[in-house]
């Protein structure tokens, strides 16, 4: 057993690839053979994480029928007798195949985790772990969240003439908006035009159809996924770190394979795109993943911390490029290359807004909507668990305005990431894993530190996390955290934060999950740390 250590900013986002004990995508696993390779990889440690975690996302999404995010009306379950698993005894039977589900993906993320970190599993053998654990959960019902049947409402907003940006679902009735959360049914939608575009698209070729919507809507998030699982290596690859590590972390991770695809979450589609345009951009194609990032900034507006890190990397780029032509050539100063570069993203980021909002015919005003957020009151950020902390022992002597409280902690929250982020863009660009880190750090102060939070909203920081943050320690926070986060919140979308023995569960399983991680052998055979594989000629 590995000895116990504090943490230290290295463990967080070391500096050199000395953190990794193996950057190549080999393990100690053997090659599947063309012939019986199917039997070679069920009985290889992937494949009995794939066996235990599809049968968990079977029972998800069995489960997900009564005690998932369910539809008022669903005429699936209504002509095939199955509306009793909705109510009394059915529910409870729901929700305890739901439960088991989440328990057997869990058991079979961290059982793989121990794996991967033991050098036993391939790049290519998670590729196969991925749509396993995949498939059963695309005809499900939405779970652990509500936000689906809000998208649907909203592209049908714009389908039908008005502007989602100026007007909430409720203004335009239809069979969608019965199940739209009532919260959101007044709200304009925070989300960019390229998402608008999707599930307008989606609204236009299914109608008013709620069952096929949230599993066409579904559909739509795939690229999302797709993208990730392309980029993630790739990111690795360039900062000289584990391959499978960084997919384990960020792709099989339960928050992305049960929150972001089996609950019909969006980020998914801004997750994968803004680390693929990071891929690209670091691969030397900067106008393309600029143009990437642009497009995931169009889908949710957070993707667009990361583009100010990536002006830094193809700022150096623009130095590095004269450095190496000709000696008669001026060298260009760094003045010069970061004007160019900055002028050169916010053309493109315009260009692509331009377009996007020409075709589907709205303006900016969703950049307003997302003060929506604040309808949102947990204890995920900061601001409102400090609220609720001082409310809950000054209550025990004083009368405490719990509202007026919390718009107080919810503004020095927003303080602190206006003041934060520009320090930390500022020291964060001296060179790629850097600029990374830059990233990561902003993401994390504006998931903790904004005036509300939902789980999938940890999926941010998560993907770039994926081939940074690889030594034992950050991998088992890591792994503690998504699992507290997984349990906390109920299948049908709401949480039990404030229910103690709900959190007390939480936080044990959350226990378990650091010390299966932090417990993990250490790799059979060890391969040499390697520096960052050289970015292509431009």
């Amino acid at each position: 057993m590995p000895a116990t250590r504090y943490l230290t900013w290295s463990d967080w986002c070391p500096t050199g690839a000395h953190d990794h004990v193996s950057t190549s995508s080999k393990a100690v696993e053997p090659p599947l053979e063309s012939a019986g390779w199917v039997s070679s990889f069920l009985r290889s440690a992937a494949g009995r994480a794939a066996i235990t975690g599809f049968g968990g996302a079977v029972l998800i999404a069995i489960g997900g029928l009564g005690a998932g995010s369910t539809r008022q009306h669903d005429p699936l379950l209504e002509s095939a007798g199955l509306s009793w698993l909705r109510f009394g005894h059915g529910l409870v039977v729901s929700s305890v195949l739901m439960w088991l589900g989440v328990v057997l993906m869990l058991l079979a993320w961290l059982g793989l985790g121990r794996h991967v970190i033991a050098g036993k599993v391939t790049k290519e053998s998670l590729m196969i772990v991925i749509p396993c654990w995949l498939l059963p959960l695309l005809t499900s019902v939405p779970v652990f969240s509500r936000d689906a049947y809000s998208y649907l409402a909203q592209g049908a907003l714009l389908r039908d003439g008005f502007d989602p940006y100026v007007v909430g679902p409720v203004e335009n009735p239809n069979p969608l908006l019965e199940n739209v959360s009532p919260i959101w049914s007044t709200t304009t939608a925070p989300y960019g035009p390229l998402f608008i575009l999707i599930a307008r698209f989606v609204t236009q070729v299914i109608g008013d159809d709620v069952v096929a919507g949230t599993m066409l809507l579904r559909l739509c998030m795939l690229p999302g996924l797709a993208l990730l699982v392309w980029a993630t290596p790739r990111v690795a690859q360039h900062l000289g770190a584990n391959a499978s590590k960084a997919l384990w972390i960020c792709v099989l991770n339960p928050l992305v394979i049960i929150h972001l695809m089996g609950g019909v979450h969006n980020e998914m589609l801004m997750v994968g795109l803004m680390m693929a345009g990071i891929a690209l951009v670091l691969e030397r194609h900067h106008v393309w993943g600029m143009s990437v990032v642009a497009l995931a900034v169009a889908v949710k507006a957070t993707a667009g911390l990361a583009l100010p890190f990536l002006v830094w990397i193809w700022m150096r780029r623009l130095i590095d490029h004269t450095d190496e032509g000709p000696p008669q050539e001026k060298r260009r100063s760094p003045i010069a290359a970061f004007v160019m570069a900055s002028a050169a993203s916010v053309a493109i980021v315009v260009a692509v807004f331009a377009v996007l909002s020409w075709i589907a015919g709205v303006g900016l005003g969703w950049l307003t909507a997302l003060a929506g957020s604040v309808k949102i009151i947990n204890w995920l950020t900061v601001p409102t668990a400090v609220a609720n902390i001082i409310n809950v022992v000054a209550g025990l002597f004083v009368t405490v305005n719990f509202d007026a409280l919390l718009e107080i902690t919810r503004i020095i929250g927003v303080i602190v990431i206006a003041v934060s982020l520009p320090v930390v863009w500022w020291r964060h660009r001296h060179n790629d894993r850097d600029a990374m880190c830059g990233i990561l750090w902003s993401m994390v102060i504006v998931v903790l530190m904004a005036p509300a939070a939902l789980p999938w909203y940890y999926t941010w920081p998560l993907a770039i996390a994926g081939p940074l943050l690889q030594s034992r320690a950050a991998i088992a926070a890591i792994a503690g955290f998504s699992t507290w986060i997984m349990v906390i919140f109920k299948p049908d979308g709401s949480h039990g934060m404030y229910v103690w023995i709900h959190v007390l569960i939480a936080a044990t399983c959350a226990a378990v999950a650091w010390r299966m991680i932090n417990t993990a052998p250490e790799p059979h055979d060890p391969e040499p740390a390697v520096a960052p594989a050289p970015a292509p000629a431009a």
